[in-house]
């Protein structure tokens, strides 16, 4: 008798130890998702947190780091969710994780972006409400810095221009570092790789506010682009051949995709098809980083405030029942 409730206890648990494992694999409590440290990423993530918590009932966190760790982490399973992947800027990196099946991409939010070099706009036009004289009246393409180093002239260096790059571990600073050498600017610009996203604004705003020449990296949607009057120095057309060989001409078309690690469709199905249908656009992602800026609101506040304003959008992303759960919560 001993012996066969000795057996009937090994067999329990080893059931439940079977079941434990089962349910990490294919069941899922949090919803983690990856914050790579700019507004617009922190953005989209409130958005999704607030319909999974609110209409699916699923618990949410963020995971913080560079693109390169955060994107690591995704194909590792320790993040699930990432709403914002910058395909091109992530290049090989991506197509490995997608050749060998640790994520899955599943919609694109959005296609119609932009980044490169920025001035503000004063600096080729002026600004007569400012009294700021145009400068550079011929400043049209990336090439065309070569003719104003003394303008953007880096205070440390005053031999030397300055061009504000990406921070070192944006992967798009390196491919601006080898454009800048290949264009021979490097012989009269000093290239600064700042620490974060943050660095870059408040060296724009502090030349802005005091119409100062400037010239760096940005991107759009931001809301640093919607709100500051810049102008996108033009590039030769996009060639992915040039593109490859030494970053000549404009940075590739980036389609922004949200991606889920490979396990997630088995976890949580029904998450993986509410972000299936998750798609905005460059113009709806900037009137919401314009909001928060203009009301130093947080990632939270302005999500509430767009699902607000655009109702009509993220409610044909869920099932009605969900749609009128979040409704309600907001």
């Amino acid at each position: 008798m001993r012996k066969i409730m000795l057996f009937f206890s090994m067999f329990a648990l080893l059931l439940l130890t079977a079941c434990g494992n089962s349910a990490s694999k294919d069941s899922i409590d949090v919803i983690k998702f990856a914050d790579a440290g700019w507004d617009s990423i922190r953005v989209h993530n409130s958005i999704a947190q607030i319909i999974l918590e609110k209409g699916y009932g699923y618990k949410t966190e963020v995971v913080n780091g560079t693109s390169t760790a955060t994107f690591q982490a995704l194909q590792q399973g320790d993040i699930n969710v990432y709403t914002e992947v910058w395909s091109d800027n992530l290049g090989e990196a991506y197509t490995k994780a997608i050749d060998s099946g640790d994520i899955e991409t599943v919609a694109t939010n959005f296609d119609d972006n932009s980044q490169g070099l920025y001035v503000p706009t004063y600096v080729i036009k002026g600004d007569p409400e400012r009294n700021i004289e145009a400068v550079a009246p011929d400043l049209k393409t990336v090439k065309d810095l070569e003719k104003y180093p003394e303008l953007f002239q880096d205070p440390e260096n005053k031999k030397m221009g300055r061009i504000i790059g990406a921070p070192s571990s944006w992967l798009v600073s390196k491919y601006l570092d080898e454009k800048i050498t290949t264009y021979g600017l490097d012989k009269k610009f000093m290239y600064l790789a700042p620490g974060s996203d943050s660095a870059i604004v408040a060296d724009l705003a502090s030349a802005y506010k005091k119409g100062e020449p400037w010239v760096g990296y940005y991107w759009s949607p931001t809301w640093v682009t919607a709100s500051y009057d810049l102008t996108l120095l033009e590039d030769e057309p996009f060639d992915q051949a040039a593109w490859d060989k030494d970053k000549t001409g404009e940075f590739p078309p980036n389609d922004v995709f949200v991606s889920v690690h490979k396990d997630l469709k088995t976890q949580a199905p029904e998450v993986v098809e509410f972000l299936s249908h998750y798609e905005t656009s460059s113009a709806l992602t900037e009137e919401a980083l314009e909001y928060m800026g203009e009301n130093d609101a947080k990632p939270e506040d302005t999500a509430k405030w767009f699902m607000k304003e655009h109702e009509d959008l993220w409610t044909q992303w869920v099932p009605e029942d969900v749609a009128e759960k979040v409704k309600a919560a907001l």
